[in-house]
C-alpha cells in the first residue's frame, strides 16, 4: 500500500482543497491529512480560523478521498510523522516548492502541486470582507 501525507488549515473549506486532496489521493493508496490545530495556526502561523478544529477535522472525514486526519501542532513534525505512519509521497502545494525537499534524505518522495489558479481562503476572506 503506497501511503500520501499532505497538511493544511483547510479553512473555508473550497474547489482548490477539493482538487488538491483528489490529486493527493491519485498519488497513492491511503490519504493522510495532517490538519494545524486551532493552537498552531494562532501560535505558528499567527493567523486564526473560521472553522475549529474540530469542524474542520469532520469535514475532511467527509471527504472521500481522505482515509485519516491527525493534527498538526508543530512545524517540526513533518519528519517524524513520514516515519511513524510508513509515508511513501508527501505532497504540498506548489506555494511551498523546495521548502520540504529536505524529507527526500527520509527515503520520501516530494510532490509539489500546482495550486488551483484563483482560488484561495486568503483571498476569499478578502472578498467577504469587502462586502
Amino acid at each position: 500500500m503506497k501511503k500520501v501525507i499532505t497538511y493544511g488549515t483547510f479553512d473555508l473549506f473550497h474547489e482548490g482543497h477539493r482538487r488538491l486532496l483528489q490529486r493527493a489521493k491519485e498519488l497513492g493508496d491511503y490519504l493522510i491529512v495532517v490538519l494545524s490545530s486551532d493552537e498552531f495556526n494562532w501560535n505558528q502561523k499567527g493567523k486564526k480560523s473560521y472553522f475549529t478544529y474540530d469542524e474542520r477535522k469532520h469535514m475532511l472525514e467527509a471527504i472521500r478521498y481522505v482515509d485519516l486526519v491527525i493534527p498538526e501542532t508543530c512545524w517540526e513534525q513533518k519528519k517524524s510523522d513520514v516515519h511513524e505512519y510508513h509515508i511513501d509521497t508527501f505532497v504540498m502545494g506548489d506555494d511551498w516548492q523546495g521548502k520540504f525537499d529536505f524529507l527526500k534524505e527520509e527515503g520520501v518522495e516530494v510532490v509539489y502541486l500546482p495550486r488551483t489558479p484563483e482560488i484561495s481562503t486568503t483571498q476569499i476572506k478578502q472578498d467577504l470582507n469587502e462586502k
